[in-house]
């Protein structure tokens, strides 16, 4: 059998990490006949087109065939769609040059097209750091994953762990290049696909190990970043700004709420009574946390005794890219 699988990875620089993720697909269980590996270079200043073709120089039939294409330095997107361009393979799997796959990712990432409905996969992250902050946030994708592990179809497939018909990316057009950051392109992907009526299946066993952000400085950079260029993608969907199958409602809450709080407690000093309105929106916050709280691991007591704090920083980072938002939004309506 010929290829079925094209894996597509974007690479900047990546001579320090892009070694773990390749001896990893050199181990995966699906059958490495069947398999392509696409690294993307974005114009590295690093060496590291020439790294990784030294790395797999050696590589035989047990595993993948490598090839490596260059770009003018243009983003994941671009890079992405390249790969996608050049595939071989029925199937097209993405993800990162930080990225580490499970042995099984491969096989995890296929299996769901063995029913001819599904368009698209979305694979789950973990991580085997150890900071606080990292074990937060892979407690917040535990979450998220149990939402959509509850959906027989979701609408989101996120690029670190992603798999599409060949055919079906192509069509929808790929990755929007116009994005000048490598964040939320992947949503607006997801949501055009999920519109144009075609189903995406998440498979939690599809394991790609990342590195998560591991001080609070760079997680509240990263939550602020993303609710601003969500806002960019909810202006192409506003009915998604109301649900989708990933964003939790209480999230939204929470955001809401210290706004109000916050809100209220600075009027405090003209008007006594908004002490009342600061706390009620601290019940509510309170009241939407408790679920999450509830579920977080028992055997880490750390975690369950920050994680309030990280919630309310959540929150207010997140209401701050929100409020970016505003002059723009404003600024096309006139």
């Amino acid at each position: 059998m010929g290829i079925r699988v094209t894996v597509v990875i974007p690479a900047y620089n990546a001579t320090k990490t892009i070694h773990d993720g390749l001896d990893a697909f050199a181990r995966q269980s699906f059958p490495a006949g069947e398999v392509e590996l696409i690294l993307v270079d974005d114009e590295s200043t690093d060496g590291t087109p020439e790294y990784i073709e030294r790395y797999v120089k050696g590589w035989g039939s047990s595993e993948p065939k490598v090839r490596v294409l260059r770009q003018a330095h243009r983003g994941p997107a671009a890079a992405r769609n390249l790969g996608a361009e050049a595939a071989h393979g029925e199937f097209l799997l993405f993800t990162d040059a930080d990225c580490v796959p499970h042995v099984d990712w491969i096989k995890e990432m296929v299996a769901p097209f063995e029913s001819p409905a599904i368009a698209a996969v979305k694979g789950a992250y973990k991580t085997k750091q150890r900071s606080l902050v990292a074990r937060f946030a892979q407690a917040e994708f535990e979450a998220r994953y149990r939402q959509l592990a509850a959906a027989e179809y979701v609408d989101v497939v996120f690029s670190y762990s992603a798999g599409f018909r060949r055919e079906v990316f192509r069509s929808i057009g790929g990755f929007d290049t116009s994005f000048p950051v490598a964040d939320n392109e992947d949503t607006d992907l997801s949501y055009r696909v999920a519109t144009a009526g075609y189903k995406i299946k998440f498979n939690p066993a599809a394991v790609i190990y990342h590195q998560h952000p591991s001080t609070l400085k760079q997680y509240l950079r990263k939550k602020h970043s993303r609710a601003y260029w969500r806002v960019m993608v909810y202006k192409r969907f506003p009915g998604k700004a109301i649900r989708d199958s990933y964003t939790p409602q209480t999230l939204k809450l929470q955001i809401g709420s210290v706004v109000l709080g916050a809100g209220a407690l600075v009027l405090v000093p003209l008007a006594p009574s908004a002490l009342y309105v600061a706390g009620l929106a601290g019940g509510l916050f309170a009241a939407t946390a408790l679920p999450f709280l509830w579920q977080l691991p028992r055997e880490d007591p750390g975690l369950r005794l920050a994680a309030p704090f990280l919630l309310v920083c959540r929150a207010a980072v997140m209401a701050t890219g929100l409020v970016r938002t505003v002059p723009m939004l404003v600024s096309k309506t006139d």
